[in-house]
């Protein structure tokens, strides 16, 4: 390092001497090694350790021996580097900043986007392909029966005859008719074709269900959804009744009655018949039974 003038380090040692200290006293009363001392006082500061401190040691010394303050700081001032000159050597556009900075996080919402959206639209779409396909309301009209190959419609009645408990008939041969009405391929409990004929209802004993003087009977051909409710919710018959199902309903409360498939479904209250055609909308009956003066009357729900 350049050495520097020594008109501060005389002062310094003309100030130590007009005190009539010892530069080992000094040093002492400093606890500054006293080589420090004298390269203050000679002005070669290069071989000062930890020159960062240089302007420590002359602020402590100049001002213990009661050198004037502006002298020091002019010292301290003189002995800083020069700082470099910042020197811009390129720059950026606003409108390209702004495109780096964003342009990553629109990449994966866009990826993230492309997908996760065709993924949840194909499961959403799929659920309800699956679900709609089996559902349908009591109200709607009945489906056309699609035509079946003969083995097919077969092998179907055989097996529904075989799982579906039927009540006892007496056997009656097929009509021309009956041979020539297709068959339904379906898993639901269909009944046998064979089953709606004037012998096998006759030979059912009703089902009777409640108590009370009033009586309603339904003669159900087909498989049907019965609804049968008192007005304070409680229910007489609430479920899927096979076909050929006769089934009387007591009570001495007024009824509410819903029947699904109601296609031939026939209905007796206290032995009148009904006619269930006026209270059928679509495919399902929907009707009361009301008490009047004692005498049980079927009106519009």
């Amino acid at each position: 390092m350049t050495s520097f003038p020594e008109n501060f380090g005389a002062r310094l040692r003309a100030a130590r001497e007009a005190r009539g200290l010892d530069i080992e006293s000094c040093g002492q009363a400093l606890r500054l090694p006293v080589r420090v001392l004298r390269q203050l006082e000679s002005g070669e500061y290069a071989g000062i350790d930890y020159h960062v401190y240089l302007g420590g040691y002359l602020s402590k010394y100049g001002r213990y021996l009661g050198v004037d303050e502006t002298a020091i700081q002019i010292e301290q001032e003189r002995l800083k580097p020069a700082q470099p000159t910042l020197v811009a050597t390129g720059g950026i556009s606003h409108s390209r900043y702004l495109l780096e900075r964003y342009a990553r996080a629109a990449t994966y919402v866009v990826l993230t986007a492309a997908i996760v959206v065709p993924t949840i639209w194909l499961g959403v779409r799929g659920t309800l392909d699956r679900d709609v396909s089996h559902l349908a309301p009591l109200d709607a009209s009945p489906v056309a029966q699609a035509d079946v190959p003969p083995d097919a419609a077969a092998s179907v009645a055989a097996t529904q005859a075989a799982s579906t408990p039927l009540p006892p008939t007496k056997p009656v041969a097929p009509t021309v008719e009956q041979e020539q009405q297709p068959l339904l391929a379906s898993m639901a409990p269909f009944p046998s074709l064979g089953d709606n004929t004037p012998s096998a209802k006759n030979n059912v004993k009703p089902e009777s269900v409640g108590d009370g003087a009033h009586s309603l009977t339904l003669d159900l051909p087909n498989a049907s959804w019965v609804e049968v409710t008192t007005p304070d919710g409680a229910r007489l018959e609430y479920g899927l009744l096979q076909a050929g199902t006769s089934k009387t309903y007591r009570s001495d409360k007024p009824l509410v009655i819903r029947i699904g498939n109601a296609a031939g479904a026939q209905a007796m209250l206290d032995g009148q018949p009904i006619a269930l055609d006026g209270f059928r909308r679509s495919n399902v009956a929907h009707f009361k039974v009301e008490l009047r003066d004692g005498k049980a009357t079927p009106t519009g729900a």
